[in-house]
């Protein structure tokens, strides 16, 4: 029988409950410049649980303090960040859901104001020094925050962060892991030879360009417990067809060499690592046929996630009952309903009014 949105889905010993996936969103929300989760973050991510998403994760939180985007980012560089989060993560299990959080490194995007205060870089006592594979700052029109090019030593050291915040994650009790390796941070900027020019094992070829994102993988891998499963959130394409650049069949590649590294799941977005990105058309499961490429033409195994533009439960449902995806991650229509998951299952007819399940099989074709 054919999986629908509400199929549970096994990644090695963990059982999501449902193929909705809270898409990691970065909020900005931290207070003061430590962080820190609050009770904001709580209420932010709990409810998504309580809205019956099967896979809650966090937005993108930062392994190091410099790996931030802006001083108010998610962290879990410290052990105070795995009190902060334990809490969260208990409350979502108790709600049934499975929590996860997404491992991130901001690169060369590090040191900026928030979106709404203009994303500038920041200056000064309240900045911070940006590195990225080579010294080609963020944005390229204004200046960006001064980048300096990372040496061997400095890739080391971000795998180790990349390493204890797995294991904190694990002590703060997370489920699903996700390295962040898209949207322009530091991991898509050495897959990247629009970002990455380096001639050292870390640049030139698609096996240099994807060795950090490999070795950080096999660190996370080492940490994370057996019976959970690790995900990697990949932009499938860059968006850049004029100039060399990644694509989606380096991700399709990439896939293949992730899963012997112990990774369960591949997280499929686009862009970001350049301001010329030409993206063909943002409507409805825009990036949806990107995900369907990786699933379709990877040799490997392993599950595939889909976000972008997924607005209706029929669409949710759609997507994975004709096998274009195993996740239906979704982003901001949570943000606009944190309840999503349940109203889904009322419109797609799996619970009535009374929010009671329906025993019939929902086998309508889309």
């Amino acid at each position: 029988m054919s999986a629908d949105l509400f199929t549970p889905l096994e990644l090695r010993g963990t059982e999501i409950p449902n193929r909705v996936m809270v898409s990691p969103m970065c909020q900005y929300s931290c207070e003061g410049r430590d962080g820190l989760a609050t009770d904001w973050h709580h209420t932010h991510l709990v409810s998504r649980a309580v809205g019956g998403a099967g896979l809650v994760m966090t937005e993108a939180t930062a392994v190091e303090a410099r790996g931030r985007i802006t001083p108010h980012d998610l962290g879990i560089w410290s052990d105070d960040h795995v009190d902060a989060l334990a809490e969260i993560t208990s409350t979502i299990s108790d709600r049934g859901s499975v929590p996860g959080i997404q491992l991130a490194h901001a690169g060369r995007k590090a040191s900026k104001t928030r979106p709404w205060e203009g994303g500038d870089p920041l200056t000064g006592e309240e900045g911070w020094e940006a590195m990225a594979p080579s010294d080609r700052p963020w944005p390229y029109d204004d200046g960006g925050t001064a980048t300096r090019a990372m040496t061997t030593d400095d890739i080391d050291d971000v795998t180790d962060a990349f390493r204890d915040a797995a294991v904190r994650a694990r002590e703060a009790g997370f489920r699903v892991a996700e390295i962040h390796a898209a949207h322009g941070y530091l991991l898509h900027e050495f897959l990247s030879p629009v970002t990455n020019q380096r001639t050292d094992a870390y640049g030139g070829g698609f096996e240099n360009r994807t060795r950090v994102l490999r070795e950080v993988t096999s660190a996370v891998r080492e940490e994370w417990p057996d019976d959970d499963p690790l995900s990697v959130r990949i932009s499938a394409t860059d968006w850049l067809p004029d100039r060399e650049s990644w694509t989606v069949g380096d991700s399709v590649r990439l896939t293949d060499d992730l899963a012997p590294l112990g990774v369960d799941l591949i997280d499929v977005s686009a862009g970001g690592i350049h301001p010329d990105q030409r993206i063909p058309s943002t409507g409805p499961g825009y990036q949806e046929r990107y995900a369907r490429r990786v699933r379709q033409d990877s040799a490997a195994d392993i599950a595939v996630g889909t976000v972008g533009g997924i607005t209706t439960p029929e669409q949710a449902d759609a997507l994975i009952r004709n096998g274009r995806g195993d996740l239906a991650i979704v982003g901001r229509e949570h943000l606009r309903d944190p309840y999503f998951a349940l109203h889904a299952a009322q419109a797609l007819n799996r619970l009535d009014a009374d929010g009671i399940e329906v025993p019939t099989q929902y086998d309508r074709a889309f």
